[in-house]
C-alpha cells in the first residue's frame, strides 16, 4: 500500500478552517436544543454510511461520554427498527442520511417534508449543518487513512 498525503499536514489552514466549521455547526446545534449526544450520533449514522472508521470509533466514544446510551449507539444502523428515538430525532436521522446520500436523488421531498413537520427551522438548519460537516470530515479521513487500532 503506498503512504497516502495527510491533508490535515498536507494543509494545516484548510484543516483549522475545517475544524472551526465545526465548532460553529455544533454551537448552533446546541442553539437550536440538539442534545451533545445525539448530535454524535447524527456524526456516526452519516460516518457509518461513509465507512469512515476513524470517525466511527470517535463519534461512539464521544456519544458515550456525552451519555447516550451503549442501546442507541448499537442500534444506530438499523434506526428506523426500533423504539430508541422519538419523532423528532427520526426525523433528523432521515435528514442527515438523505444530507449523506444527496447523489442519490438529491434530498428527496418526503424526506423534507417529514423533518419540516417535525421540526423547526433552526433544527433543521442545525441537522443539515451537522450533516455537512462531518461529510467533511470522512472525506478528509478516509483519503488520507487516519489510522484506526486498538
Amino acid at each position: 500500500m503506498h503512504d497516502r498525503v495527510n491533508l490535515s499536514q498536507a494543509a494545516p489552514e484548510l484543516y483549522a478552517a475545517v475544524a472551526e466549521l465545526e465548532r460553529l455547526a455544533s454551537a448552533r446545534a446546541e442553539a437550536a436544543g440538539w442534545a451533545r449526544g445525539f448530535t454524535h450520533l447524527l456524526r456516526l449514522h452519516a460516518s457509518q454510511i461513509n465507512g469512515c472508521a476513524f470517525c466511527l470509533r470517535l463519534h461512539a466514544r464521544d456519544a458515550l461520554a456525552a451519555g447516550e446510551s451503549a442501546d442507541r449507539v448499537a442500534v444506530l444502523p438499523a434506526w428506523r427498527e426500533t423504539n430508541y428515538f422519538d419523532a423528532r430525532e427520526r426525523a433528523a436521522l432521515a435528514l442527515v442520511e438523505a444530507v449523506t446520500r444527496i447523489s442519490d436523488g438529491q434530498l428527496p421531498d418526503t424526506v423534507y417534508a417529514e423533518a419540516s413537520a417535525a421540526l423547526s427551522e433552526a433544527e433543521i438548519a442545525a441537522v443539515e449543518w451537522i450533516a455537512v460537516v462531518i461529510n467533511a470530515w470522512n472525506r478528509i479521513a478516509i483519503p488520507s487513512r487516519y489510522p484506526v487500532g486498538p
